[in-house]
């Protein structure tokens, strides 16, 4: 079965493109909205497709965090800079998709880093010694003595 269009789509949530629109204005309230969109055109002009993104993404990130700020916080918290105020500055002029982004790559990371360090005493593995010489490395030679 091929994938729903995204007129079908909204059509089969929303019923129409008005009710979409006010159900993410609705979501997006002050706590979450930074205000991008052009007053004259407004989100009415904006594509069925990337309007359904808004509205997933904005139904997501309040049900998990409920404003920006704590949005924001969480992300500082993976990247730990919690701190860097500059940094939290700059995240805060982001919308909330690139934040919502941003929070999903960092918690990516958080989770594929390893759990805990190694021992002090383990040496790297590039350091071992195994017995065989790396490609290209040229065994050092004993200084030749010219014949008597």
């Amino acid at each position: 079965m091929a994938a729903k269009t995204p007129l079908a789509a909204m059509k089969e949530q929303f019923s129409e493109k008005a009710k979409l629109v006010e159900a993410i204005e609705k979501l997006a309230g002050e706590e979450l909205w930074v205000s991008r969109t052009n007053s004259a055109k407004g989100l009415a002009r904006v594509s069925n497709a990337k309007l359904l993104r808004l509205h997933a993404t904005f139904t997501e990130v309040k049900a998990k965090f409920g404003t920006r700020d704590k949005l924001i916080d969480a992300i500082l918290e993976f990247e730990r800079r919690t701190k860097d105020t500059d940094f939290r500055k700059k995240l805060s002029a982001w919308p909330v998709p690139r934040l919502f982004d941003k929070y999903k790559s960092a918690s990516n990371r958080h989770r594929a880093a390893p759990a805990s360090p190694k021992p002090a005493g383990a040496k790297p593995a590039a350091a071992r010694s195994t017995g065989v010489k790396p490609r290209g490395v040229k065994a050092a030679s004993a200084p030749k003595v010219p014949p008597k």
